[in-house]
């Protein structure tokens, strides 16, 4: 069989980078990790091609050659996904569906021909056999959780890792933690498993002979939910890895606030090449965090847990919410205070959205409240339930925090202060990715000389030359950034 992969489009969000992406000439941030997994798990003797339509568009010529399309999808991938499956019913094409979107919403798709929902190591082999005996059905579901070691090498042959600001594993999945919001324990469950060490490095040495180097985002929805385990085996090997091989690449991921705990991990991670993290800190205002379920971040002075994450050598990249139940009109003052003072450059702040499965989609279906369905995106001001703030001063309120925070002075004012703080590791090599120079110079042009930052740029420019010379590139780096987030924001 001729298989046709398709990613779908996602449109623009904080997450997506797009307006970053023409300063270093690629297309987009990540390959479609997950089809490229599916991919593996195909009959080798099939014929396979991928079409991410976040790197180039979906030919006729492209959907002629199939027999058969697999897409999977995120949820704010839907109404591409559904561009792509009625191009393929209207030329008859057979359409085989998987992944976050359509595990969640698989009854709103009637026209998909075959759904394998849930972990595809457990479904998708069920819909092969019975394939290959003439008699594929059009549901398969599993509850149970599939074994990680039955996850293959990803079929990264099918990509041209020139087109993606970075690469991407996966080494766990799941979470100890169960907000109230988030839709991953629904997805993965509460504890964590992960890929045997031996697999894991078998990964990354996939990447290291596909010539990669540079960054590499470990998509862990927490890295850091089997700790045990990190600190007294899978560490220690990276780390041996990593300084083998003169450090080719450098990782980041996603992580709990109390990582700022640990020192050792902290240590450990950074030796072993981490330099980013993602946590999800939602607001500064404990009645939100006691609402939504989110104990880890009680009982605690989040600035100093930032501060302490930062000092140990990870950047850290923010996630935040407005719109609980307990939020007065003082949480956008209160997050914008807490946003600039805390240094966290890259703050995605969003309106909460009640995801379908969730706890909170549950109460709210109980309350009476919800409006529809979530559309998956951080910057969505569509709200899909009725908060208990008035709509129009929560949504107006949520636009003046993105005005404030990517104004130009206010966010060149925290890529300072991150510079301030952050402690690389004492041997950290530059990473001067590919098209990094070109970068450079288009960031002097855009927003150097045309850009409406300019005078924030050049004070930024010449200060890290100055006190921070080691740290340019990522001064640079975050200047890029914040073309992207202040376009995003823009629009909203």
């Amino acid at each position: 069989m001729n298989i046709l992969l398709i990613y779908p489009r996602y449109p623009d969000s904080f997450w997506s980078f797009r307006h970053a992406m023409r300063f270093i000439g690629r297309k987009a941030s990540f390959p479609p990790l997950g089809l490229l997994t599916v991919a593996a798990m195909l009959p080798q003797s099939w014929q396979k091609r991928l079409v991410d339509l976040n790197v180039r568009p979906l030919t006729d010529q492209d959907l002629a050659w199939a027999d058969c399309v697999f897409i999977s999808a995120m949820t704010i991938q839907r109404g591409s996904a559904r561009e792509v499956i009625a191009r393929c019913r209207e030329l008859g094409i057979r359409t085989v569906a998987g992944g976050p979107l359509f595990t969640t919403f698989h009854q709103d798709f009637p026209e998909v021909d075959h759904l394998v929902l849930g972990e595809g190591e457990i479904t998708l082999p069920l819909f092969l056999r019975d394939l290959e005996l003439g008699r594929p059905q059009r549901l398969y579901e599993a509850e149970q959780r599939a074994h990680l070691r039955d996850s293959p090498t990803p079929l990264w042959e099918l990509i041209d890792p020139r087109s993606y600001a970075a690469m991407n594993i996966q080494y766990s999945r799941g979470c100890p933690f169960d907000c109230e919001f988030c839709d991953i324990t629904v997805l993965f469950g509460r504890k964590p498993r992960t890929k045997p060490l031996g697999q894991l490095i078998a990964e990354l040495d996939s990447l290291y002979r596909l010539g990669w180097r540079g960054a590499v985002f470990f998509v862990d929805d927490n890295f850091i939910g089997d700790r045990r385990k990190l600190k007294e085996e899978v560490l220690p090997v990276l780390i041996e890895w990593m300084e083998a091989r003169k450090h080719p690449f450098y990782f980041y991921t996603e992580a709990s606030i109390d990582l700022a705990d640990d020192d050792r991990l902290m240590e450990q991670m950074v030796r072993a090449g981490f330099e980013e993290v993602f946590i999800g800190i939602e607001t500064p205002h404990e009645e939100g965090l006691a609402e939504t379920g989110k104990m880890q971040n009680i009982n605690r002075n989040l600035l100093v847990s930032v501060r302490r994450i930062q000092r140990a050598g990870l950047q850290v990249h923010g996630g935040f919410i407005v719109g609980f139940d307990s939020d007065t009109p003082a949480i956008f003052g209160t997050q914008m205070r807490f946003i600039q003072e805390s240094g966290i450059v890259t703050a995605m702040v969003g309106v909460l959205s009640a995801m379908r499965g969730t706890r909170l989609h549950q109460r709210l279906e109980r309350e009476g409240r919800l409006l529809g369905e979530a559309s998956g995106s951080n910057t969505s001001v569509d709200l899909n339930f009725v908060p208990r703030m008035d709509s129009e001063l929560l949504i107006s309120g949520y636009r003046e925090i993105l005005s404030f925070i990517y104004a130009p002075r206010e966010y060149y004012q925290r890529v300072m202060h991150l510079l301030r703080e952050y402690r690389p590791r004492a041997k950290a090599r530059f990473h001067l990715q590919p098209g990094y120079v070109g970068a450079l110079v288009k960031s002097m042009l855009f927003l150097g000389v045309i850009g409406r930052e300019r005078l924030h740029y050049w004070k930024l420019f010449i200060w890290t030359l100055l006190r921070k010379p080691r740290l340019f590139p990522l001064a640079i780096t975050y200047a890029i950034y914040g073309f992207h987030f202040r376009k995003v924001s823009e629009k909203i």
